[in-house]
């Protein structure tokens, strides 16, 4: 039988996702004599790996210790995306004087019962991450620690699997920095923070990243007193400047305390308190708080597996090393996924799964580096991005030439009353080859998705320009920025031309 796990509150709806997940009934098959493919991890990146070779007629193995499904399902995306829809619901409430929609009484958010609208929505997706569901797609599912025995088997739960090839995906883990007292305190990370029933009044977030932006704008919304803390100048330090400009306006605006350049020294507990000794421009000052969110980046979960007696080298820091084709210095193994890569999304996890699929079993030639992969902040508003940004040229010596358009001169912006955002892409000089575009928009990773098939199918940005957009909607904004590349090519003396040409038709 599989080790209990539990996931805290303990209702019917985390019941069912353990269910779904990690079974308590759950039996190991016999092992066969040989896979095709071992994957020890169930996230993103072990679940469509496993899926895909098994759909293609291979003999495939899949271990989990925890839950299917993974940091995606169980702490990441799933969850904290029905937060934020819950967080934008009742903005939306509290905005909705802008439209005309008188609310005659003050908005409450009920933080439990949108917890539990997370919950039970988390658990109606788990089936498809099921371990029944993926023993019905002909893999053999094992639940317990997976580690290598050899350069060619892994062991689990007393049993040995053989393999021609295998893959590592076990993801990640929040990293947690040595800050004195930090863990004496307590403290959230996304693996707990969704197992909350009641809102901390006061909530400290040490991390402006994703993550940590993120959820401060949604436990602003839903009544909470947020301090953001940063140790950089800006929040969001990967995202265009313009961009991040935009959404720190509606963070304060919204009542998020941002702390830039700031470093916690230590935590404490004073009475009821979490009392976090913040330094910044040489002051050092106290801030008080009910929880603590820490948010400062990912960690690698190489521990345990036994990769040295796999011959597979790894880092502690960044994870398993492999080459562009996602192999690792065990020609045999493959990893995919956060364990891995630089790209720490499920999209880019599933993209690398498929990479893997065709490199392991049919001797393909795949490269991680041929992928275009775009991402998106679901803060509000959203800030989407691919290909390369304005610094990434400049250090690479490609020039660029930008074009620009803000949401204010897009008609179904103004009707939403979400004019606080802008489309910009950029393409090479001289050419309207597109090379990188960023969006700021209530609905922008969406709209990325039109920019990167452009940019993935070697279109232009012409391209958009003579794409029929339906009217009114925000996606305009991208027809316009190739309107605006066509009137460059409108020189005076192609205009002169022009013109001599009509009064001679005339």
């Amino acid at each position: 039988m599989a080790e209990r796990v539990s996931v805290l509150p303990d209702d019917v709806y985390n019941e069912a996702l353990v269910a779904n997940a990690h079974p308590a009934d759950w039996v190991n098959p016999e092992p066969a004599p040989r896979y095709n493919l071992v994957v020890i991890g169930a996230g993103t990146a072990g679940l469509v790996t496993a899926a895909g070779a098994a759909g293609l007629g291979a003999r495939v193995a899949l271990i989990e210790k925890h839950l299917l499904g993974g940091d995606c399902l169980n702490a990441g995306c799933v969850p904290s995306k029905a937060v934020l829809r819950a967080a934008r619901a009742a903005a939306d409430v509290r905005d909705a004087g802008a439209f005309g929609v008188r609310v005659s009484q003050a908005v409450t958010v009920d933080f439990a019962a949108v917890m539990e609208r997370m919950r039970r929505l988390r658990a109606q997706l788990s089936a498809n991450d099921s371990a029944r569901r993926f023993r019905g797609l002909g893999v053999d599912v094992f639940l317990g620690t997976g580690r290598f025995s050899s350069a060619d088997s892994v062991e689990v739960a007393g049993k040995t699997l053989r393999f021609k090839k295998a893959v590592i995906a076990t993801g990640t883990r929040p990293a947690v920095p040595s800050i004195p007292g930090l863990v004496a305190t307590g403290y959230q990370t996304n693996e707990t923070i969704f197992s909350l029933t009641a809102l901390p009044e006061r909530l400290a977030v040490i991390g402006a990243g994703p993550i940590g932006c993120e959820l401060a704008q949604a436990f602003a919304r839903f009544g909470a007193r947020v301090t953001l803390i940063a140790n950089k100048p800006q929040i969001l330090e990967k995202e265009d400047r313009d961009a991040v400009e935009r959404v720190q306006q509606v963070f304060l605006r919204e009542g998020v305390q941002i702390l830039l350049e700031s470093q916690v020294e230590g935590v404490a507990i004073q009475g009821a308190d979490k009392v976090l000794r913040i330094k910044r421009a040489g002051i050092a000052e106290d801030l008080r708080v009910d929880e603590i969110l820490v948010a400062v980046g990912r960690q690698p979960n190489v521990e345990g597996l036994n990769l040295e007696g796999a011959g597979v080298a790894y880092d502690m820091r960044m994870g398993v090393q492999v080459n562009d084709y996602l192999q690792t210095s065990n020609k045999r193994i493959f990893a995919a996924g956060d364990i891995c890569s630089s790209y720490k999304f499920t999209h880019a996890a599933d993209a690398q799964a498929r990479i893997v699929i065709r490199n392991a079993l049919f001797l393909g030639r795949a490269r991680t580096s041929a992928l275009t992969i775009p991402w998106c902040t679901y803060t509000e508003p959203e800030i989407a991005h691919v290909g390369i940004s304005e610094g990434e040229a400049k250090k690479r010596g490609i020039e660029l030439q930008t074009f620009g358009q803000d949401l204010q001169e897009v008609d179904r912006a103004v009707l939403d009353g979400e004019t606080n955002g802008f489309a910009k892409i950029h393409v090479r000089k001289g050419s309207n080859r597109i090379l990188g575009c960023t969006i700021v928009a209530s609905h922008a990773g969406d709209m990325i998705a039109e920019v990167t098939l452009a940019l993935v199918s070697g279109q232009g940005l012409g391209v958009l320009s003579r794409t029929i957009h339906p009217y009114p909607t925000q996606a305009e904004v991208l027809k316009k920025l190739g309107d605006a590349y066509y009137r460059t090519r409108l020189k005076p003396f192609v205009k002169a031309l022009f013109q001599k040409w009509l009064t001679w038709t005339r």
